[in-house]
């Protein structure tokens, strides 16, 4: 079996939305390459000691996106058939359309051939169970070991489009959503991709979450990972589509009816996502943001503090930032 590769050139900052924007279009598999370096807990995922020190991050990241190549040479889409040149125009398209609100860099698009690759499974190998706190992350493909079973235990498959909670601006926003969730906390969780902050929410006593996503690929991941870990599926509706930009989704969501929003989020979009975000929310009601890169801390509180909230409390891990702020 042969694939198509659509490789992009962009920045580091915009590999989140050109993934979610892509997977749109019914392109998956999604393979990053970037210059960011490991933190210490991804190398210890990768069974070595040490090791050797890489380039230096330039901010450049490259995305590949893979297309099953039938027998007579012809590609499907979404159950359409297509060809490279008019998925290479597809991709360039929306590039073109993320480009007028954020910087995406360079945005060129390359395409060519490549042997089959068990694209789903091979990255398992890498990801096991691991601690957020006092909290253990599991995948189905491991077991929990005795010592582990009086802990709070999170069962998280992300398939191949969402994270796993590994990442720090994940783990921020776990630590401020246990500060603040009570019995009768119900919850939007903006971006929601696998479903984590919002499964642990109902977990930590939350009454009903309700997530958005760009990615139609979040209902599966979601629906699996409700039931890996025993959430009653009724407290956790997932809505798709754009709430900076969609009103019929914002009409859907509800206005002044959460008790926190939570967004974890690449800065460049919870700049625009906030004053919009500020009438899901009740008085009083909590705002949690993160994914900031710690050079854009600034920019976010700023953008906070202009839509009228009160910042209550800043904090970090590694290079990451997470703002929490109340609506008064």
């Amino acid at each position: 079996m042969k694939w198509m590769k659509f490789k992009v050139k962009t920045l580091t900052e915009a590999e989140d939305i050109i993934i979610s924007t892509l997977y749109d279009l019914g392109l998956e598999g999604a393979q990053i390459e970037d210059k960011i370096p490991l933190t210490p807990l991804e190398k210890e995922q990768m069974f070595v000691d040490i090791l050797p020190e890489g380039p230096e991050d330039d901010g450049v990241a490259y995305l590949s996106f893979f297309v099953e190549e039938k027998e007579d040479g012809s590609l499907e889409l979404n159950g359409q058939a297509t060809d490279a040149e008019q998925i290479k125009a597809m991709v360039a398209e929306q590039l073109a359309e993320l480009a007028q609100w954020m910087d995406i860099g360079e945005g060129s698009i390359t395409v060519d051939e490549t042997e089959d690759i068990d694209w789903i499974n091979n990255w398992k190998q890498y990801f096991h169970q691991f601690y957020i706190d006092d909290i253990l992350v599991i995948p189905s493909w491991e077991d929990v070991k005795v010592e582990d079973r009086d802990r709070l235990v999170l069962h998280i498959d992300p398939g191949t489009a969402f994270g796993t909670g590994m990442h720090e601006t994940t783990q921020l926003c776990i630590r401020q959503l246990r500060k603040f969730i009570g019995p009768d906390t119900v919850l939007l969780d903006v971006g929601t991709g696998s479903g984590i902050l919002g499964i642990l929410s109902l977990m930590f006593g939350a009454k009903r979450v309700v997530g958005t996503d760009l990615d139609p690929c979040a209902v599966p991941a979601v629906a699996e990972n409700i039931e890996a870990n025993g959430v009653d599926p009724e407290a956790f509706e997932l809505l798709i589509g754009n709430i900076i930009t969609e009103k019929e989704l914002q009409d859907q969501v509800g206005y002044e009816c959460y008790d926190i929003v939570v967004a974890n989020i690449l800065a460049d979009v919870l700049v625009p996502l906030t004053p919009v975000i500020l009438h899901q929310l009740k008085k009083g009601g909590i705002y949690i943001t993160s994914g900031i890169i710690d050079d854009k801390e600034e920019t976010v509180v700023n953008a906070v503090r202009a839509a009228g909230l009160e910042v209550l409390e800043v904090t970090y891990q590694g290079e990451w930032v997470s703002v929490t702020a109340r609506k008064n």
